[in-house]
């Protein structure tokens, strides 16, 4: 049998205590305070279970809306070098008309 911390013992028996009827045994109430001990614990592995799937699902969401500002990102470079180019080759092209035409 797996033995739960001190401090969930003393709240489990708190508890078996405070609903004790009149004429239960310290043995009935011994044995409503392990329910009670177990039902805790297993209570705190659900919530822990829980909040674990939760951080795992905040991660994902997080990598994932990085990755789209990422590509985006890369998109608008991508987009701004497209648009760049033809302006620079006209400029070149003009550039070179007139040093042709300076120079004949």
């Amino acid at each position: 049998m797996q033995k739960h911390s001190q401090e969930l013992q003393v709240e489990a028996q708190k508890v078996a205590k405070s609903i004790q009827k009149p004429k239960q045994t310290k043995e009935q109430t011994k044995l409503i305070a392990n329910g009670i001990e177990k039902g805790i614990a297993e209570y705190k592995k659900q919530q822990s279970k829980k909040s674990r799937q939760r951080d795992k699902a905040k991660k994902s969401l997080l990598r994932e809306k990085n990755n789209q500002v990422q590509q985006s990102n890369e998109e608008k470079t991508k987009t701004n070098n497209t648009f760049n180019l033809p302006w620079t080759l006209l400029a070149i092209s003009w550039l070179g008309f007139i040093i042709y035409l300076y120079l004949s």
